[in-house]
């Protein structure tokens, strides 16, 4: 028998799909910011509060953070809608609703014949870029976190091969299907601003020590594929605004160790760049610095309520690849 999230999850998408987009957005963004006031959530809140502090250098307070706060959840709202809708989107194009800047780098990249690395935020519709770079030909490889019940893990992950996508769930294998993929010169996508495996690379990021995946920086060093920051914004009328950087500069000047950590704290100065673009569309909804974790007598952070990735993890193509 089905089980009860998976039946949610299979419903929301019949919804979602059902619904024309004048119509189904505004209710999405709606329950986003619904779903956000329940008390469960006030952990969660909590978290996406001290984010957007971070993000705007402490300039957002009162009712003005509180507002972020509501976007914030209004967006990740749209990003589930989307995320349903896209196995249909995709059947007609959707380059009109792109613009982007930097995608040569993509192309430059793949020309060098090593395969390319796009570390991304959680920010706006990552999977709708995704979408995009298949489009044009640049079917990216994700690395997809497994969830319970698997059932709903095959669905997740069949909805991003409707995409364009290829899929590697996250284990013992990944690794090997990462490399594989990049000696085939494809793209590889990595959302990598959060530390999942908790066995990352202490770094600077937003002014505080915190730790975030070893994988894009440890896999460019090793294999010589370019490492690209890029960043996916949403935009009014369903459009999406895709930003690519330059590629980081990768190059051995020490210890592996040594250097994945240089590569990877100019990682995270790159995502503070692109995160306060928009920070509320910043998706992090879990602790991601020390400071985020519940502390005796703090019942509005308790271990159960923002330290649960939720269904959140059923979509982060993680960044822990890095072989040994």
């Amino acid at each position: 028998m089905p089980s009860a999230s998976y039946v949610a999850y299979r419903f929301g998408s019949a919804v979602a799909n059902a619904l024309p987009p004048v119509i189904a957005t505004p209710i999405a963004e709606a329950a986003g910011r619904a779903v956000a006031m329940t008390p469960a959530l006030a952990g969660r809140r909590k978290i996406v509060r001290r984010n957007l502090q971070r993000a705007t250098d402490g300039s957002l307070e009162g009712l003005a953070l509180e507002r972020a706060v509501s976007a914030t959840f209004a967006s990740y709202g749209r990003y589930w809608l989307e995320l349903f809708r896209l196995p249909n989107d995709v059947r007609g194009s959707v380059e009109g609703r792109v613009t982007s800047v930097g995608f040569q780098h993509i192309t430059e990249g793949l020309a060098r014949g090593k395969g390319v690395i796009l570390a991304l935020p959680h920010l706006g519709g990552f999977d709708f870029a995704a979408a995009w770079l298949a489009g044009r030909g640049v079917a990216p490889t994700v690395v997809v976190e497994a969830v319970e019940p698997p059932e709903l893990f095959e669905w997740f992950a069949a909805v991003r091969r409707d995409i364009g996508m290829e899929v590697i769930p996250l284990g013992p294998r990944a690794a090997s299907g990462v490399l594989r993929a990049l000696r085939e010169n494809r793209v590889v996508c990595l959302l990598a601003d959060r530390d999942l495996a908790g066995d990352g690379v202490s770094v600077r990021f937003f002014d505080e020590e915190t730790t975030l995946p070893a994988g894009p920086a440890t896999l460019a060093l090793r294999t010589g594929a370019t490492l690209i920051p890029a960043a996916v914004y949403f935009r009014p009328h369903g459009h999406h605004f895709v930003k690519i950087e330059r590629p980081l500069t990768v190059e051995r000047r020490g210890r592996l160790r040594e250097d994945v950590t240089r590569v990877t704290q100019d990682l995270a100065r790159h995502f503070e760049e692109l995160v306060r673009l928009a920070p509320d569309q910043w998706h992090v909804m879990q602790p991601n610095w020390p400071s985020d974790r519940p502390v005796d007598g703090d019942r509005t952070a308790a271990p159960g309520d923002v330290a649960a990735d939720g269904p959140e993890s059923a979509h982060d193509p993680s960044a822990q690849t890095a072989p040994g």
